[in-house]
């Protein structure tokens, strides 16, 4: 007997319930361009070894860059950061432009501003379904008093985090 078929929208509507920081995850790409976008999908994985995970679909355009570097970081963004998300959630092809940027090990751009920043060397990448996996180990860490963006229910949201 098999399992019932999922219903993908009614997947997505559930998962929707379970809010998420946002996140834009950064690198240098083979050519010395930046690459990035917005991230809901990152995770602690380990403190011994340090490791994070985040994942991004195979049809993504900045696929091969995140496959090549070497190096890349998580900005957490702070809630008065939206524009930053939906800058990144999108096509736009000059995401850096205007921004305030700090190099990252690797090169990896730091977003001035957010409420914390990880900054990762790659330590492995593994194919899950219609997504990369990436593994980082973590090298240098920074936290600020700011609160972070949420996602909720197909929206973002802010208010006091303990």
């Amino acid at each position: 007997m098999s399992a019932p078929a999922i219903d993908r929208r009614e997947l997505r509507r559930t998962l929707a319930c379970f809010p998420t920081g946002v996140t834009v995850v950064t690198a240098v790409a083979p050519n010395g361009e930046y690459v990035g976008l917005t991230v809901n999908s990152f995770n602690s994985l380990s403190l011994d070894p340090p490791l994070v995970l985040w994942s991004l679909t195979s049809a993504s355009r900045s696929l091969a860059a995140f496959e090549q570097a070497k190096h890349f970081a998580v900005n957490i963004l702070a809630d008065e950061q939206v524009e930053i998300s939906r800058l990144f959630s999108s096509r736009a092809t000059r995401k850096f432009t205007g921004l305030e940027l700090k190099p990252g090990i690797g090169g990896a751009p730091l977003i001035a501003g957010c409420a914390a920043y990880i900054e990762c060397r790659i330590h492995s990448r593994q194919r899950g379904g219609d997504h990369m996996l990436f593994i980082g180990e973590v090298e240098r860490h920074r936290a600020s008093s700011k609160r972070p963006l949420v996602f909720v229910h197909g929206r973002y949201v802010s208010g006091p985090v303990p």
